[in-house]
């Protein structure tokens, strides 16, 4: 078996808990993004874009997320609210992947979306091959339109997830995946 082949059969996601504060240098980071960037795009529109969160950028992007969290829920803990506000900072990296749809006669927002995510696993694909662990994740923050646009989000865009990037020492143990039997029929 190739080792191409071997490595998408073997890919795991890491939990950002587990990263430390490795990130990816800024030579790797452009890889990373250019591999993101190289994915379907029916009709060459670049339905999507990235943001990076790094360093007291991930500080930043936090205290948004908890304030609308506290904002939207008066009576949460404390503790809640502290988890809001790390949301992007337990990894040393998070790249936003934005679906950024653009009026297309042939091309339907779906498509695109789907571009999107595409992008996203590619990110996650890319890093991982880096020697990185990855993570694609979204939450609750991800759909809301106040975080979106605190976050610079346009009204008609979405957020297809934050990809959490950073080296991992921890051994990463596989998931159950799902029997091939159960989810393929033949027309």
């Amino acid at each position: 078996m190739s080792d191409l082949i071997n490595f998408l059969k073997t890919r795991r996601s890491v939990k950002p808990r587990d990263m430390n504060s490795i990130a990816p240098t800024e030579s790797e980071l452009e890889t990373i993004l250019t591999i993101g960037a190289r994915v379907p795009d029916h009709g060459k529109l670049a339905p999507w874009r990235f943001i990076i969160f790094q360093g007291d950028a991930r500080n930043r992007a936090g205290d948004i997320i908890a304030n609308i969290f506290a904002k939207r829920n008066p009576d949460a803990p404390s503790e809640d609210i502290a988890r809001a506000r790390t949301s992007l900072t337990e990894a040393p990296l998070v790249i936003a992947v934005v679906s950024s749809p653009k009026a297309h006669p042939k091309v339907p927002p779906w498509e695109q979306q789907l571009s999107a995510g595409a992008s996203a696993l590619n990110i996650v694909t890319a890093a991982t091959a880096l020697g990185y662990g990855a993570n694609w994740l979204t939450g609750w923050f991800a759909y809301d339109r106040d975080v979106l646009a605190a976050l610079g989000l346009k009204a008609d865009e979405q957020l297809a997830g934050f990809v959490h990037i950073g080296k991992s020492e921890k051994a990463n143990e596989d998931r159950p995946r799902p029997t091939l039997a159960d989810i393929v029929t033949k027309f």
